[in-house]
């Protein structure tokens, strides 16, 4: 799966991000009560979700609403921020939440010129922005999108100047844009501050990278979340969720029929045709005309390399006529080489080769020479040492979510 959240109009904050993955799918009630557990350790809040339109755009809106709260210091925030317990947030979602707030005081101490214990948390110190962040993260995870390929599109940061607990400061913020470093932004639509830091930190943290456009894809959800103001413009943060299409390829597919080449000249042929350039071949039995045995000899490689093959070939085997599709459309996975470790009468090293549909590994493949290697020096015959290390690798891949 492939997700894409769209800050390009309305920039991001934290209620925004909440809102729109509540939107997209994730549970609105579980979502709530962790929001409200973690902003208990903060001072409290109490959280509202409703449906209403901005620009008329429908979307989702979450407020928080709470008393107003003190700053504290960075281990204080840390002290409580562990004293969170909820059977709802897992480690790997408090693990985030981490992230999340670390990214935030990192840049306050960036912005500053003062070590993390000399930060004193004001947005992130209250109960709201808290709030905001645990519901993200739950969220997030709710909907299983740390399983999928993330990306962001540029963020729109809003413009003019803003009032903060340093006094009259540039929009975006000086810690808004010492989180966004790295990250494509543009001023606008209006002179307000439309990305905070609670919705930047948040927003680099789940995508892995940005994009200018949309990347190719096959929608099936979109997550709309509202931001509290309903200018003239859609004051919206939008996420896309979908399917990557299949990588594919075009390739040359040559063919010819032989009746008349020995093992030996078939065996050469192939070693040639590979270290030409093809990417495939394969010889299949025929029975040709007058009821000759024979070999259909298919040959896939890619344009550039078609009319070197082809001499070839001719060369090679003699054939008086070679059938050329040009242009033939091919699907394929992603394809990478892992290493990974098997147990066969003790701990084995040994290549895979997976296959990936977007993020999700489809099938493991043990490298011959490796299988080989084990069954040399364990006795145990070849297949049953391929079974052997494939179970075990693609049972070690769905445990760590194919990385």
């Amino acid at each position: 799966m492939v997700t894409v959240i769209d800050p390009q109009v309305a920039g991001v904050s934290g209620n925004m991000m909440v809102g729109a993955l509540m939107d997209l799918g994730a549970h609105p009630e579980r979502t709530v009560e962790v929001m409200e557990e973690a902003a208990s350790h903060f001072g409290g809040a109490e959280v509202r979700v409703s449906e209403v339109k901005r620009a008329g755009i429908r979307a989702t809106y979450v407020e928080v609403k709470t008393d107003e709260s003190q700053a504290i210091g960075y281990r204080e925030f840390l002290r409580r921020l562990d004293g969170i317990k909820n059977p709802l947030l897992d480690d790997d979602m408090m693990s985030m939440a981490r992230a999340v707030f670390h990214t935030i005081a990192q840049a306050e101490s960036s912005v500053h010129g003062r070590g993390l214990d000399e930060i004193h948390f004001h947005e992130v110190g209250a109960a709201d922005a808290v709030a905001d962040v645990i519901g993200a993260v739950f969220a997030y995870f709710d909907l299983n999108m740390h399983m999928d390929k993330v990306y962001t599109l540029p963020v729109s940061v809003g413009g003019g100047r803003v009032m903060g607990a340093h006094g009259i400061t540039p929009v975006p913020a000086p810690a808004t844009a010492e989180i966004l470093r790295g990250f494509p932004v543009e001023g606008g639509p209006a002179e307000v501050e439309l990305t905070t830091p609670t919705g930047a930190a948040l927003l680099v943290n789940m995508a892995e990278g940005h994009r200018r456009f949309y990347p190719p894809m096959e929608i099936q959800a979109t997550g709309y979340g509202a931001g509290r103001m309903d200018p003239d413009f859609p004051n919206v943060l939008r996420i896309l969720r979908g399917r990557e299409p299949l990588p594919s390829d075009r390739i040359v597919l040559l063919e010819t029929n032989v009746d008349h080449l020995s093992g030996e000249v078939l065996g050469s042929l192939f070693k040639r045709l590979m270290d030409e350039g093809a990417l495939d071949v394969t010889l299949t039995p025929v029975i040709m005309k007058k009821n000759r045995p024979g070999q259909l000899i298919r040959v896939i490689c890619r344009e550039a390399e078609h009319e070197r093959i082809l001499e070839a070939l001719f060369r090679e085997t003699g054939t008086l006529g070679v059938r050329v599709f040009p242009q033939v459309h091919r699907s394929i996975l992603e394809r990478k080489i892992i290493e990974g470790e098997v147990e066969i009468r003790g701990r084995r090293r040994a290549r895979f080769k997976v296959g990936f549909l977007g993020s999700r590994p489809l099938n493991a493949r043990i490298e011959y020479d490796d299988a080989r290697r084990i069954s040399l020096e364990t006795g145990i015959p070849l297949r049953d040492v391929i079974e052997m290390a494939e179970e075990q690798f693609r049972a070690s891949l769905q445990r760590s979510g194919g990385q």
